[in-house]
C-alpha cells in the first residue's frame, strides 16, 4: 500500500508512482475517467432539459430540480466522501462511488416522471460525492512530488473537458437514443473505471485518523440541512407564505452557525478550519464559489436559449461547446506546469475576466443568431476557462498538507458545486423567469440577457478576488512528502 511519509511516522516509503510508468498511466486513467464521468453528468443533462420538460411535462422549477437534485447531493456530501476516503481508503470509497453512480444512472434512465427523475438524480449525486474527491486525493497521495503537477494538470484537463463536452455528448446521444440514453451511457463507462482501478490504483489513507475517532455525523447533517433548505427557498420560496419563508431562513441561518461551531470542536471535522488560515486556500475557494456559480448558470441558461430562441437543435447546441472542449483538452496540462512556475495570481485573475468577456458576447445570442457569434463567444469563454482551471486546482492542493488532501479536495469541490447549485436556484427568479417561460422565446430571451450580465459580474468579481487575495502569494509548490 502506498502512503505519504507524513501518513506514517515510522517512515514507510512515500508516494512512488511515476506518471510515465504503466501503473502510473493506468492509475491516472482510472481517476480522470471516473471523475470525468461525474462531472460530465453534471452538464450533459442540461442539453436534454427542454426535451425532458416536454416529455415529462416539467415546469421550469422542475427542470431546476433535475439539475439541482444532483448538485445538492454532491455539494452536501462531497465532504463526507473526502473524509471517508481519508479514513477508510481512498481507492475503496472511490470504487463504491463509481458503482453507486452506475446504478443510480440506470434508475434515471427508467424515470417515468419528473419526481422519479429528481429522486434518481439525488442518488446519482450521492455516488458522485463519494468518487469525486477521491480522484485528486489519489493523485496527491500516490504520485511522486515531481510528477504531481503534470498529473493534476491532466486530471484537470480531462475533468474540465468532460464538463465542457457534456452538452455536445448530450446532444449526440439525445439525437440517437433519446434522453434516457444520456444516463445509460454511464453504465459501461463506470464498468471500465472499476476494472482499471482494481488493476492499477494503489490504496492510500490518512493514518492520523484513528479508527476509533468519531465520524463527523453532526457536520454532515448540518451541511445537508443548510444546503437543502437554502436551495428550496431559492427555487420555491416565492410560493411560501411569509411565515414559512421566515422560518426557512431562520433554520438555514441556525444550521450555518451550528455547522461552524461543530467543526471547531469535532475530533475529525469534515472541514478542518485550520486550512482556511492559508490565504491561498481561502482566496482560491472564494474565487471558486463565484466562478463556478457563474459557470453553472452559463450551462443552464445557454442551452435553453439556444434551443428556445435561436432555434438550434440539441445536437447543434452541444456543438457550440466544442471550442471550449478542444482548448481545455489541449492546454490545461500546460497551464498547470506554467502556473507552478509563475504562481497562481495571474492565471486565476485573468481567466475569470476572459470568461466574462465571452459571457457578455454570448448575451447577444437570440433569434436569428448564427454559428459565428456562438463559436466566437465560446472560444473566448473556453480560453478563460483553460487559463484558470488547472492553476486553481493546483493552488488548492498545494496550500494543504498531504494528509488533508481528501478534505481539501472535498472542500473545493463542495464550494464549486454549492456555487453552481445556488446560482441555478436563484437566477431564474431573480431575472423574472418561472413556470413555462423557458418555452416562450421572447420572455426567455429577456431573462437570459439579464442573467448574462449577472453572470459576467460574478466572473469579474472572481478575478478581482484572486488578484487582491493572492497579491503576495509565492509560486505554487507541490507539497513534498512529509510537509506539514
Amino acid at each position: 500500500m502506498v502512503r505519504s511519509a507524513q501518513d506514517d511516522p515510522a517512515g514507510t516509503p512515500g508516494p512512488s508512482l511515476a506518471r510515465g510508468s504503466r501503473r502510473g498511466r493506468l492509475t491516472l486513467a482510472a481517476v480522470t475517467l471516473g471523475s470525468g464521468i461525474a462531472l460530465l453528468d453534471g452538464t450533459v443533462v442540461t442539453i436534454a432539459l427542454p426535451t425532458i420538460g416536454r416529455e415529462l411535462g416539467s415546469s421550469l422549477g422542475g427542470l431546476q430540480w433535475v439539475n439541482n437534485g444532483y448538485l445538492l447531493a454532491l455539494a452536501s456530501l462531497i465532504l463526507v466522501g473526502g473524509s471517508l476516503g481519508d479514513r477508510l481508503g481512498r481507492r475503496r470509497i472511490y470504487l463504491v462511488g463509481v458503482v453507486w453512480f452506475a446504478l443510480a444512472s440506470a434508475g434515471c434512465a427508467l424515470a417515468p416522471s419528473t419526481e422519479w427523475l429528481v429522486a434518481a438524480r439525488i442518488l446519482q449525486g450521492i455516488g458522485a460525492a463519494l468518487l469525486t474527491p477521491g480522484g485528486l486525493a489519489i493523485i496527491q497521495a500516490s504520485f511522486r512530488p515531481e510528477d504531481r503537477a503534470g498529473a493534476i494538470g491532466a486530471w484537470a484537463g480531462v475533468s474540465g473537458t468532460a464538463s465542457a463536452a457534456g452538452p455536445f455528448v448530450g446532444g449526440w446521444v439525445l439525437a440517437h437514443l433519446g434522453w434516457p440514453g444520456i444516463f445509460l451511457i454511464n453504465v459501461p463507462l463506470c464498468a471500465l473505471v472499476v476494472g482499471l482501478a482494481l488493476v492499477a490504483v494503489p490504496e492510500t489513507r490518512d493514518t492520523h485518523v484513528q479508527g476509533r475517532a468519531a465520524f463527523d455525523l453532526p457536520g454532515a447533517g448540518l451541511t445537508l440541512v443548510l444546503l437543502s433548505i437554502t436551495t428550496f427557498l431559492l427555487i420555491s420560496g416565492s410560493a411560501l407564505p411569509t411565515a414559512g419563508l421566515v422560518a426557512g431562513v431562520l433554520v438555514a441561518a441556525v444550521a450555518g452557525v451550528a455547522f461552524i461551531a461543530v467543526e471547531r470542536r469535532a475530533r475529525s471535522p469534515l472541514v478542518p478550519l485550520a486550512l482556511f488560515s492559508s490565504r491561498v486556500f481561502s482566496t482560491a475557494n472564494l474565487m471558486t464559489f463565484l466562478v463556478y456559480g457563474a459557470l453553472g448558470a452559463v450551462g443552464f441558461f445557454l442551452v435553453l436559449q439556444l434551443q428556445t430562441s435561436a432555434g438550434f437543435t440539441p445536437l447543434e447546441s452541444g456543438l457550440a461547446n466544442l471550442p471550449t472542449t478542444v482548448l481545455l483538452l489541449l492546454f490545461s496540462s500546460r497551464m498547470a506546469v506554467l502556473a507552478r512556475r509563475t504562481g497562481p495570481r495571474l492565471p486565476m485573475s485573468a481567466g475569470p475576466l476572459v470568461c466574462a468577456v465571452g459571457v457578455l458576447w454570448l448575451s447577444r445570442v437570440g433569434a436569428g443568431s448564427g454559428w459565428g457569434i456562438v463559436l466566437g463567444a465560446m472560444s473566448v469563454f473556453g480560453l478563460g476557462l483553460t487559463i484558470l482551471v488547472a492553476p486553481l486546482t493546483a493552488a488548492v492542493l498545494a496550500a494543504a498538507p498531504d494528509r488533508f488532501t481528501g478534505a481539501a479536495s472535498g472542500i473545493n469541490n463542495a464550494v464549486a458545486r454549492t456555487g453552481a447549485l445556488l446560482a441555478i436556484a436563484a437566477l431564474p427568479a431573480l431575472v423574472g423567469l418561472a413556470g413555462s417561460d423557458y418555452r416562450d422565446p421572447d420572455v426567455f430571451t429577456a431573462g437570459y440577457r439579464t442573467a448574462s450580465y449577472v453572470i459576467a459580474g460574478l466572473l469579474t468579481a472572481g478575478g478581482l478576488v484572486s488578484w487582491l487575495g493572492l497579491g503576495g502569494s509565492a509560486k505554487i509548490v507541490t507539497p513534498a512528502a512529509g510537509r506539514e
